[in-house]
């Protein structure tokens, strides 16, 4: 069975792959020697940056998902002592890498996808080799109303439902009300849509391409916004009302929403169609309902869980020392303010591929 697994899940999966091969070939040639326990990462030590010893203004825009930590880490820098004027928009993923890569605007974009192909292509055609920097993880949310009755929702039930294939709350599950479901999505800017059609749809056969995805999340008519607040207010608002945004907008208003606990009870043929798996077997395939929380989102068992970055460029920090300055402040303190905002921290070794980043892009 092949179940739907998230871009950041396979990438680091991929490294640990990378990272264990040389240990692991060491241990079959010398099958005489005794098995050293793993010692623990340490972390890099960035050197401290001094608020007060730089000067200029920072551009930064993009998701409305990453917003909250960057004005968090923005806040924090400038009562630490920087006098210069940090402007953060929130445009979505999508807008924030068009003002960075194609208007180039930007110092810093923040993103809640990867960089595409095309946005790296604009980067390079204006001069910008880009940099990306994981600063956090987020199990993206699926919400409704506390007076809700629905708690719990299985893979395949979520494409029925924001296709539109299903349209009142009876279709779904016969012992819930015959009201009309209402749909609250981002735009088609954010990368938290796009993160969705391609972890919910899957990018095999009829959604393959992402203009297919796109169309079938619109189908249905939802109500658009790039502002996760508006969805959260519309949620709130209607118990026959569901939607999806960042963990954190959840959290901040967990009293008034109920996370949606998911089943991954899909699968894909060799033909791309979708497959729902009997509940009879379930348990063989070790499916069961589960709630987003750090731990189901860190180890990648939580459907929804993502990468959080922040984005900007070697040419950017050679030339403006302030957002050098600042993005070293920000990979300093990223676990502790992206736990503050309601996120999750990378682990050290992806925090510490970043700061490496950082320093062979600013080494003199």
């Amino acid at each position: 069975m092949q179940h739907n697994r998230t871009f950041w899940k396979k990438m680091i999966a991929f490294g640990l792959v990378a990272s264990m091969s040389l240990p692991m070939a060491g241990a079959f040639a010398q099958t005489d020697e005794p098995t050293e326990e793993p010692t623990e990462v340490a972390p890099i030590e960035l050197e401290a940056v001094d608020p007060l010893s730089v000067t200029g203004d920072i551009a930064i825009a993009g998701s409305s998902t990453v917003e909250p930590v960057t004005v968090a880490m923005a806040a924090r820098f400038n009562d630490d002592g920087f006098t210069g004027n940090i402007a953060v928009a929130e445009t979505g993923t999508g807008a924030g890498f068009e003002r960075f890569c194609g208007e180039g605007s930007t110092d810093i974009s923040n993103a809640s996808r990867p960089i595409k192909d095309s946005e790296l292509e604009n980067c390079t055609a204006i001069g910008r080799s880009v940099l990306a920097f994981q600063i956090g993880i987020d199990a993206l949310t699926v919400a409704v109303s506390q007076d809700s009755p629905v708690s719990e929702l299985t893979h395949s039930q979520l494409i029925d439902i924001f296709t539109g294939a299903v349209t009142t709350w009876d279709q779904v599950n016969p012992e819930w009300p015959a009201e009309t479901i209402q749909l609250f999505t981002p735009g088609t800017d954010s990368g938290t849509f796009d993160f969705f059609g391609e972890a919910v749809l899957g990018t095999k056969g009829a959604y393959a391409d992402g203009a297919a995805r796109t169309d079938a999340l619109l189908a249905p008519n939802p109500t658009t916004s790039e502002n996760d607040n508006t969805l959260v207010e519309g949620i709130q608002g209607s118990p026959y009302a569901i939607g999806y945004f960042g963990f954190a907008y959840y959290v901040e208003n967990a009293d008034t929403l109920k996370a949606v606990s998911i089943a991954d009870d899909v699968s894909w043929d060799d033909d791309g169609n979708v497959t729902a798996i009997p509940a009879d077997q379930w348990e063989a395939e070790e499916i069961a309902y589960i709630t987003p929380d750090a731990e189901t989102a860190e180890s990648g068992e939580y459907m929804l869980s993502r990468p959080l970055f922040i984005y900007s460029a070697s040419e950017i920090l050679a030339e403006k020392p302030q957002v050098a300055a600042f993005i070293s402040y920000y990979l300093s303190n990223a676990p502790e303010v992206v736990t503050e905002v309601g996120y999750f921290p990378v682990s050290t070794e992806t925090l510490n591929a970043s700061k490496q980043a950082f320093l062979d892009a600013t080494a003199q």
